[in-house]
């Protein structure tokens, strides 16, 4: 396995777009994305599990009951989320790039992110629509654009991989800054692949993989009403089709694994305002449900993700959120270090202090990519969990964000 350029254009028969079309008032920001198969693909897609829902996860899960798609259309912008005509908007959509591409609507998925309860207006949508599908080329990064909304950095990856001795692509693309505590952000994940695999798979993996992956990030503690991650794959690597679990299935699942965890990091140091990507690895807990409540208490701890912010090794307040995080745990074998390229340093060792530098661990700390390592001493289980530091900057983005 090794990765390639292309995102979501890397695997065979996928072409892509994002142009500015008139839904965002800056002109220099794109906001709208196009991703479209030369052939129908097997489609599967996980959602928020927020009850208030974005009408454009309705009519996806909708229009996903049968396992096929062939393009995918998202706009930012406006979440079209809590709208009275949401559902028509949504539709909307789908029939004006079915119409272009001469698919049916039903084989088109929808999504939508930016403000919640604002009206979306269709107009600039079908306006831009003409040249959002004559520019369809190899341009998953102008498609990973125009999903963007506070996030600061375009988020796009892909591999290659073997399977059946077929050489197979994953690629994928992300949004996701704010409101990011999944339960399947705003976060959006599109990933696309010509590796020929079964819908019945194709969710299979998805939903298995998300566990370990998108459902342990958390900037913010916020679930959105937009999540949601969708996989398109076409089988143009002309392998066999994968329709049961084997060594097939398991080289996707590790491919597929590749890519997700990459969009983690990157959703989880873009957080809005952060300085830094936090990385909570958790081992020795009885089991891996209890290491993963664990590493996603730390994570999501306000108090944990300040003091990571002002290069503060405070572990006390590790030790805080690991008691109260409900899981079953004897914090008398609690082990903590701190590390980053900088180096590591243990700073509490059966549950209590010990003597360490502060200034090494200052010098630690203050690096971009922070790991906190948690030892529980309990049994095998493991976990990690990514989220990021919280800053002055986070409160000055959301107080106005709407305004």
């Amino acid at each position: 396995m090794k990765t390639v350029s292309g995102g979501v254009c890397a695997a065979k028969g996928f072409k892509a777009n994002g142009i500015h079309c008139g839904i965002r008032k800056s002109r220099t920001k794109k906001d709208i994305a196009l991703i479209y198969s030369e052939t129908m693909a097997s489609a599967a897609a996980v959602y928020t599990l927020n009850l208030v829902k974005g009408a454009p996860l309705t009519v996806t899960k909708r229009h996903l009951e049968n396992g096929k798609a062939q393009a995918i259309i998202c706009n930012s912008g406006n979440a079209n989320t809590c709208n009275a005509n949401g559902i028509e908007i949504a539709e909307g959509m789908s029939e004006l790039v079915a119409s272009k591409l001469g698919l049916a609507p039903t084989d088109v998925v929808v999504a939508s992110t930016g403000v919640i309860g604002q009206p979306l207006d269709i107009t600039p949508i079908a306006h831009g629509m003409d040249a959002l599908v004559a520019g369809l080329g190899d341009k998953s990064a102008d498609a990973a654009e125009g999903i963007m909304t506070t996030d600061t950095v375009k988020k796009e990856i892909a591999v290659s991989f073997e399977v059946g001795g077929k050489t197979c692509t994953i690629g994928g693309i992300a949004k996701g800054s704010g409101m990011i505590h999944p339960n399947m952000a705003t976060m959006l994940v599109f990933l696309t692949t010509d590796c020929a695999i079964s819908s019945e798979m194709l969710q299979k993996a998805l939903s298995s993989d998300i566990q370990n992956t998108f459902n342990m990030v958390s900037v913010d503690g916020d679930t959105s009403t937009n999540d949601m991650v969708t996989i398109l794959a076409n089988g143009m690597a002309g392998n066999e089709e994968i329709t049961c679990e084997g060594e097939d299935f398991t080289a996707f699942m590790q491919a597929l694994n590749s890519v997700t965890v990459y969009l983690c990091r990157m959703i989880a140091g873009d957080g809005e305002g952060a300085t830094k990507l936090l990385e909570c690895t958790v081992k020795g807990a009885k089991d891996e449900a209890t290491a993963k409540v664990v590493a996603k208490s730390v994570i999501c701890s306000s108090l944990v993700k300040a003091a990571m912010f002002g290069a503060d090794a405070n572990w006390g307040r590790i030790l805080c959120a690991i008691g109260y995080s409900g899981a079953e745990v004897d914090v008398s074998h609690v082990e903590v270090s701190f590390t980053s390229k900088a180096g590591s340093i243990c700073v509490c060792v059966n549950g209590a202090g010990i003597a360490f530098s502060e200034e090494l661990a200052k010098e630690i700390l203050l690096e971009k990519e922070i790991g906190i390592d948690v030892t529980l001493g309990d049994g095998d289980g493991y976990a990690r969990a990514w989220g990021c530091d919280l800053t002055y900057d986070y409160v000055k983005i959301n107080g106005d964000y709407r305004t």
